[in-house]
């Protein structure tokens, strides 16, 4: 028996080493019309560093995603001990140790915003990393070819099952591969709707189809669009769906890190007998193993492309063909616009990591991260907020004073009652009383907010406009909280 490479194709006699896999570029620049019906990608499989780097970060990206909403945090007596929890009917967002209420959402904005500078950092420096390694269509459009792969072979026999004729065979697989990817799919979508709800109790909940419809909802949702995108879209999301692929292009420049073909080592290309000299050609032996394993269906070595995610797949195969004829590593390889020039000229290069751009991004990721970490760690456990009446401004008593209203809230954080006492500061000779109480004291649950109505009165002689705080004293500890407002009188 003649013997097999791993690309599936039996060599040719005169070459034992490398066989020319026939396959087409899917997005080749010259015939990419604006926008084309899918046609299938059979990625071949391939081994490598920078695939078991994919490996990794799948199967860690993927663990988180499944199993942290059943990891535990002790908080104490009546609060929820999922460690990662959006608890919508108490309005909170638990992270293990840190708390968020509604009113510290700009501490969400402050993530998004870290999260969008980090990305654009990483984007500055190496290029779409983040499209082929961590973004979830990435991830899901791995694992289901993976489970494609084990169920109906590598990429030449997928090729013979996708144009033989249905027969019971080809039925039996394509019902194992579509059912298998359901499985992955409902599992998605159902891990999705625990980060909402307690998950143990949620789980019997819809086992027992006794959960809120809600879920049912959210769960068939990401169902159908888990499978669809990872299982039939797959490339299109990238090239047509996601606009990522447009704005990382204001961000890249001649130093950022790409998945590039270097042209002036491997041309000019072409088929090599084992034995031959090089002299007079280059290092490609136009065996379109690059193309073959690439997920995106392009040849990267028609230069760079929309399409690519820069997920080095095809750097892999490349070098596992320049071990195979005895040549170098790194025909294709991670390197920069200015590198590639530099490299053309005959002189070395290095990567240019350190520039206004990348260091700007840095600055500020510095700067938004160590203002977000002072004000989670100098967050009070009581907020106090003054909501002056609008609607009379004030009211003119019959004895000459003036009084105002106020809605005042109350925030208390802790686990446990306290009681707050209310006084004025900076309004002289004012008084103030509390609608429905008859003094100054107000009771806050554990974990809950209060709205009170207050009056202040004042003489009306002074001002039109007066500022003043608004002091809740927590009775138990002395602790001092303050709102400024404003008092108003007639002229």
């Amino acid at each position: 028996m003649a013997p097999q490479d791993n690309s599936g194709q039996t060599p040719d006699t005169d070459d034992p080493v490398v066989e020319r896999i026939d396959v087409d570029a899917v997005n080749a620049p010259a015939q990419r019309p604006l926008y084309e019906k899918r046609r299938k990608i059979f990625p071949r499989k391939v081994s490598g560093q920078f695939r078991k780097v994919k490996w990794v970060i799948l199967a860690a990206t993927l663990g988180v995603y499944y199993l942290l909403p059943w990891v535990r945090w002790d908080r104490g007596p009546n609060s929820p001990d999922q460690a990662v929890l959006v608890d919508f009917p108490t309005q909170r967002f638990y992270f293990f140790f840190i708390e968020i209420w509604p009113q510290e959402i700009y501490f969400v904005t402050g993530l998004l915003i870290l999260a969008a500078l980090i990305l654009f950092l990483v984007t500055s420096i190496a290029g779409r990393v983040w499209c082929g390694y961590s973004c979830p269509q990435t991830v899901w459009t791995d694992l289901f070819i993976w489970v494609e792969r084990l169920i109906e072979g590598d990429r030449n026999a997928r090729v013979r099952l996708n144009d033989a004729p249905w027969t019971a065979e080809k039925i039996r697989k394509r019902v194992l591969k579509h059912s298998a990817w359901l499985v992955i799919a409902v599992c998605t979508g159902g891990a999705w709707v625990f980060y909402f709800a307690d998950a143990p109790t949620l789980a019997v909940q819809l086992l027992q189809f006794d959960a809120p419809l809600v879920s049912y909802v959210f769960i068939g949702v990401l169902t159908f669009t888990t499978y669809m995108l990872a299982g039939h879209a797959r490339e299109q999301v990238c090239t047509y769906m996601c606009p990522w692929p447009r704005i990382q292009g204001a961000m890249l420049d001649e130093h950022s890190l790409l998945v590039t073909y270097r042209k002036w080592r491997g041309e000019p290309r072409g088929r090599h007998k084992k034995g031959e000299s090089w002299d007079g050609r280059g290092d490609c032996v136009d065996c379109n193993s690059c193309v073959a394993v690439c997920p995106m269906g392009i040849d990267i070595r028609d230069g760079e492309q929309l399409e690519c995610i820069n997920c080095a797949l095809c750097i892999d195969a490349c070098d596992d063909i320049m071990d195979k004829v005895g040549r170098p590593r790194g025909l294709i390889a991670y390197d920069t616009v200015a590198g590639l020039e530099t490299r053309t000229a005959g002189a070395a290069s290095r990567p240019k990591l350190f520039r206004p751009r990348t260091i700007i991004y840095a600055v500020l990721i510095a700067l938004v991260g160590s203002i977000m970490l002072v004000a989670l760690m100098s967050r009070s456990d009581t907020d106090l907020t003054v909501l002056r009446d609008r609607n009379p401004l004030f009211v003119k008593l019959s004895d000459g004073g003036i009084r105002n209203g106020y809605t005042v809230k109350i925030l208390n954080k802790q686990r446990e009652p306290r009681v707050y006492e209310l006084s004025l500061e900076g309004l002289a000779g004012a008084e103030l009383s509390i609608v429905g109480l008859n003094d100054r004291t107000v009771r806050v649950d554990a974990d809950r907010l209060r709205s009170i109505r207050i009056g202040v009165t004042a003489a009306g002689t002074g001002e039109a406009v007066s500022d003043f705080y608004l002091i809740a004293t927590e009775t138990k500890t002395g602790a001092v909280f303050r709102h400024a407002t404003t008092f108003r009188r007639a002229r």
